[in-house]
């Protein structure tokens, strides 16, 4: 059963980081700088909920309810205006995938070597001269090819735009989340963990499930020419983000913790009137 990986008490979880400055978007008059006109925001009530993990006593689970009983859906392709200003196609792989750690570049290597030039569309360029790049910093990611990951296909493309990876996914039968690197599967889910010492000296390390908005990109997040959290245009599904996300919920959580994190979920949507809906949301969505 999948389970998270408990952070050490004094270690700083690494924060995901842009890949460069990001040119600025131009203004279009009905909103800030890097937030077109059907952004909402990102400060508003929320509603969140803490329960224990029933698979492990030492942890417990912090989930914001406002994001996941919410109507939010990726709209890749339909409508996604991207990060960068004039790359639309890109969505949010503009700046390439920086990988969580080894294993994770490893499990990513292993489908890689499955990719063919029908499936990938920069085959050729990625195993003659390598599709693994380093930031300033020196972190390892995605290369970045032609202005975006070399994993993503552009339009036109036979075997369909969007990564390659992903559809090698689709294509074999399982989920994205088993070919792509960690921080793209889990977009746009973000899992933090914090130390909590309680009154009575002892401690439980608190497992955050909520919104990657545009905080989440650290500093230059608020220089995105977009980004679709709290978009009002990715706010249609006729599912919400927990169901949805199942797959991905299970792998962050745990099979018995995501059950859970169902009844509660099962319990605001219910409810007459549920306490801080997300704004981006339509006004009165199909339960």
């Amino acid at each position: 059963m999948p389970k998270t990986k408990k952070a050490k008490p004094d270690k700083v979880t690494k924060k995901q980081k842009m890949n460069g400055e990001l040119p600025q978007p131009e203004a279009d008059g009905n909103a800030g700088p890097g937030e077109p006109g059907d952004e909402t925001g990102i400060d508003f009530a929320r509603a969140w909920v803490e329960f224990p993990d029933p698979a492990d006593d030492e942890q417990v689970f912090r989930c914001d309810l406002t994001w996941l009983t919410s109507r939010w859906s990726c709209i890749f392709g339909s409508g996604c205006q991207g990060i960068q200003a004039g790359r639309a196609d890109d969505g949010c792989c503009t700046l390439g995938a920086h990988f969580s750690d080894e294993d994770d570049e490893k499990r990513v290597a292993g489908h890689v070597a499955r990719l063919t030039p029908d499936l990938w569309q920069f085959h050729d360029v990625g195993t003659q001269t390598g599709w693994v790049g380093v930031d300033e910093d020196g972190e390892r990611q995605t290369r970045r090819w032609e202005g975006s990951c070399i994993f993503q296909n552009r339009p036109g493309f036979a075997a369909g735009a969007g990564c390659s990876l992903h559809i090698l996914a689709l294509r074999e039968g399982k989920e994205p989340l088993e070919t792509k690197p960690d921080v793209c599967w889990q977009l746009p889910v973000r899992r933090t963990y914090d130390w909590i010492d309680r009154p009575d000296d002892t401690r439980v390390l608190q497992v955050s499930i909520g919104e990657y908005d545009r905080r989440g990109w650290g500093p230059g997040g608020h220089d995105l020419h977009w980004w679709c959290t709290s978009a009002t245009s990715a706010h249609g599904a006729g599912e919400p983000v927990y169901v949805s996300y199942r797959p991905e919920l299970v792998e962050l959580m745990g099979r018995q913790a995501y059950d859970r994190l169902v009844e509660l979920c099962e319990e605001r949507l219910s409810s007459l009137l549920p306490m801080a809906p997300h704004p981006a949301d339509p006004t009165h969505p199909t339960h």
